[in-house]
């Protein structure tokens, strides 16, 4: 993993693919207002990628009009490591300890892996 903290990763380089609230709550079929409260629930996570863009949802979080499978469990493991959306986000784009990503991994329905892996930070 790089030697850049997770609160400094360059989002914006990290996620290809970002949603706005409107566009994800569409790909979810519920309102902007929901997915607000999604995301501050920790079933989805959000962040501002670059100065000026405005708050968004990584698009690889919504599949087939859905949350990934595993993601809102992984997103309360990490926060009740600390860590705030744009670190949850970094960590879900760049650890390297697995094969591929964990967001790969989450698509692909191995998310007990990432979990295994997200239980040991910080010990």
């Amino acid at each position: 993993m790089s030697d850049v903290p997770l609160s400094e990763a360059d989002l914006d380089a990290l996620v290809h693919d970002w949603l706005t609230w409107d566009q994800a709550a569409e790909a979810l079929g519920v309102t902007p207002a929901k997915v607000r409260t999604m995301i501050k629930d920790h079933e989805l996570a959000g962040a501002v990628p670059k100065p000026g863009a405005g708050p968004r949802v990584p698009a690889d979080f919504i599949q087939d009009g859905l949350v990934v499978k595993g993601l809102p469990g992984l997103l309360t493991l990490l926060h009740d490591r600390h860590f705030d959306d744009r670190e949850c986000i970094a960590w879900i784009y760049t650890d390297d300890d697995l094969p591929g990503r964990p967001i790969d991994a989450l698509r692909e329905n191995r998310g007990s892996e990432v979990k295994r892996r997200a239980q040991v930070l910080g010990y």
